[in-house]
């Protein structure tokens, strides 16, 4: 039997990534809006409590506003918004990050999807920190470059238009203030104690990813070498479907020299690489900022979720 999933705003880039995801499968009877009645709170109240899963594609506040019209204690939601992420009554929806995380999303009734510059992050910090390697405390800083599909349609257009500025030909750095909204949840969710430096850039390409973040070994509480990153991860990641350690460089990775940020566009996958020597190393995460940073995240949790094999109907 088919579960009624509700998309609320759908007609954005995730919901819509989401709906091309779900193409072809049997298992779920997708709840659709009338296009005049999408900002009609009477009619989402309705469909999200017919739903047995609604996911929320939707600004922070709408997102607040949308699980405030549950009154169906059947139901369970998917958020892809920010809105939720630091909340521990929320199931934070990275499966790979440990078992625990994974049966949270499992039997959980409300799970906030991570973010796309957050899941990159996290998932270089977090065993680093598990495993002892990283100090809590240590002075974390972190860059990254994105295709311009991050920035949701409104970008997208800019990025698209025939009369684009000129300076959108070249990467463009932004979040100056330090602000970025992704950093609570890379604080909280990694366990550092501090918030991290993050330097996001945005770039002349649709979509894709890598979060990158040197370490100094001298800054370090004991003595390691380029092999210690390297093993912490492979054991972490051992056997996970959508998250990949690649091998040193060196060893057969990496061919040229170059390592591009839009390889994995159109896939939930994320490949976590190591470069560097024992004194300065480059820790990487590569990702689809619409696949495992968004909408790819998201349908992994639904089968999950579900029970079902969680790599149905993703790449």
């Amino acid at each position: 039997m088919a579960v009624k999933v509700y998309i609320d705003g759908q007609e954005g880039t995730t919901g819509l990534k989401i709906l091309e995801r779900f193409e072809g499968r049997k298992d779920i009877e997708i709840l659709k809006i009338d296009e005049d009645k999408r900002k009609d709170i009477n009619e989402r109240k309705r469909l999200i409590n017919s739903s047995d899963f609604t996911f929320l594609c939707l600004p922070d506040d709408a997102a607040r506003e949308a699980v405030s019209l549950v009154e169906n204690s059947n139901v369970r939601i998917i958020d892809a918004s920010t809105a939720h992420r630091t909340n521990s009554a929320w199931a934070y929806g990275f499966p790979e990050l440990s078992k625990e995380h994974r049966e949270n999303i499992k039997n959980s009734k409300r799970v906030a999807v991570p973010g796309c510059y957050a899941s990159g992050f996290i998932a270089l910090v977090y065993p680093l920190i598990k495993a002892g390697l990283l100090q809590q405390h240590y002075p974390v800083f972190a860059y990254a470059t994105s295709g311009y599909s991050g920035g949701g349609r409104k970008m997208i257009e800019k990025y698209e238009a025939n009369d684009r500025p000129k300076e959108m030909d070249s990467p463009m750095q932004y979040a100056l203030e330090l602000n970025h909204k992704h950093l609570p949840e890379m604080q909280m969710i990694s366990g550092l104690a501090y918030k991290p430096m993050f330097n996001p850039m945005i770039c002349d390409y649709y979509s894709g990813m890598t979060v990158s973040i040197p370490i100094q070994s001298r800054l370090l509480h004991r003595v390691v070498d380029i092999h210690d990153f390297w093993n912490v991860y492979e054991k972490h990641y051992r056997g996970q479907n959508f998250v990949k350690v690649k091998k040193l460089a060196g060893e057969g990775e990496l061919k040229g020299g170059f390592l591009p940020s839009n390889y994995l566009s159109g896939s939930n996958k994320m490949e976590i690489y190591v470069f560097g020597n024992n004194e300065q190393i480059l820790l990487c995460a590569c990702l689809d900022n619409l696949g495992k940073g968004a909408s790819g995240a998201a349908v992994q949790c639904l089968n999950i979720m579900m029970g079902i094999d969680e790599t149905t109907g993703l790449l």
